[in-house]
């Protein structure tokens, strides 16, 4: 039998890692991720990534605030221009916590069969 606490535990963390999952669903957001990754640690700006993809200015600035309001994009101001750059490392914590908690949680149903 499984735990209530852990059940609960796992709730909580699946409502905190959310917003990243629905930024990271679309897979436009996921290009756009893959493009600032490549472009390293000195951003790129919307110009750029326009150039890179079959998306409008707009559609393409739409999606860079979706991934800055969930914590993947960090904006950069380089003089007039904004660069964005991808900060995935510490959003991952509770994912990587929630992906522990449903492992313990899946040893207890295997422990129980």
């Amino acid at each position: 039998m499984i735990e209530k606490e852990k059940i609960t535990l796992a709730t909580e963390q699946f409502k905190r890692c959310a917003p990243l999952f629905i930024a990271l669903g679309d897979p436009h957001r996921q290009k756009l991720c893959l493009d600032l990754a490549a472009a390293g640690e000195d951003g790129i700006n919307v110009a750029q990534l326009t150039g890179q993809s079959i998306l409008s200015r707009p559609a393409i600035s739409h999606h860079l605030k979706v991934l800055k309001d969930s914590g993947i994009v960090e904006p950069l101001k380089k003089g007039t221009q904004i660069f964005y750059r991808l900060r995935l490392k510490e959003n991952f914590v509770p994912v990587k916590e929630l992906i522990q908690t449903i492992e313990e949680i899946l040893q207890e149903v295997d422990g129980s069969c």
